[in-house]
Formats: C-alpha cells, structure tokens, sequence
C-alpha cells in the first residue's frame, strides 16, 4: 500500500465558529507537525490542502462546519506524542491519547478535538522507505 501526500484532496475547508480560537489551535498543532503556513489572514490560515477561516470570510456559509475526521502523517511516534501535548496546550480536546491501533500493524496515533469539534488526528504507519512524495508500508 503507498500513501500519498497532496494528490487525493484539494483543500479541506473548515469554516470556524471562534476563529482566534482555531487559529492559536492550528498553529500549535501543524509547527509540531512541521507543516509551515501556506497563507495567513486576519479571517483564514491555510496550509497545504487545509484551510480554516472565520465565518465572516466565508459569506457563503455562515454556519461552522463540521464535525470531520481529518488525519496527519507524522514522521515518528514521538512526533504523534507531541502533536497531542500541543493540541491540549492550545485548547484541544483529548479524544483518544497517543498509542498503537488496531488499523494495521505500527499504527500509532493520537486523536483530538479542534475547538470546534472536528476530529483530528495524528499517525505514525511505522518505518518505511519514502520517496519525495510517498510512502511505501507493507501491510
């Protein structure tokens, strides 16, 4: 099985019911990560295919999405770790602690709520060769 990272989804949207809030949240969370911001505005982030705005810059849709799963790949167990210590630190909410899952052999993750509600994750496949844009796990 191969991961891809950037080529299934575009960009996720998750429109913001306190955006200071989610901002403070996402940042903490994608620097442990390191995943740098892309874009940053009074009202939106965004980072490679995530973007979280407020409701007043999406005058499309005043009502804060959610809640969705979304999951990041992590590049090592304690890097899961920390990903859940930073969630909690900015105002997260614990909704599964670091630790192996039953999804395939060396998952290892984390599991948060943002302070909207949606639920986020971070994973850890286990040691595997990568490429620049992949990663092969044998499962």
């Amino acid at each position: 099985m191969k991961l891809h990272r950037g080529r299934l989804i575009d960009h996720v949207q998750i429109i913001s019911k306190d955006f200071q809030k989610s901002k403070h949240f996402y940042k903490s969370i994608l620097a442990i990560l390191e995943i740098p911001l892309d874009m940053e505005g009074p009202e939106y982030l965004a980072s490679d295919e995530i973007f979280v705005c407020s409701t007043q810059y999406d005058k499309d849709s005043k009502v804060p999405t959610g809640p969705i799963h979304l999951a990041f790949q992590a590049k090592d167990q304690e890097t899961v770790q920390r990903f859940y210590r930073a969630g909690l630190e900015a105002g997260g909410q614990d909704d599964g602690p670091p630790g192996e899952r039953h999804y395939h052999p060396g998952y290892y993750a984390a599991f948060l709520l943002d302070p909207d509600g949606n639920y986020l994750e971070a994973v850890y496949h286990g040691p595997a060769k990568r490429s620049a844009n992949s990663v092969e796990i044998t499962f």
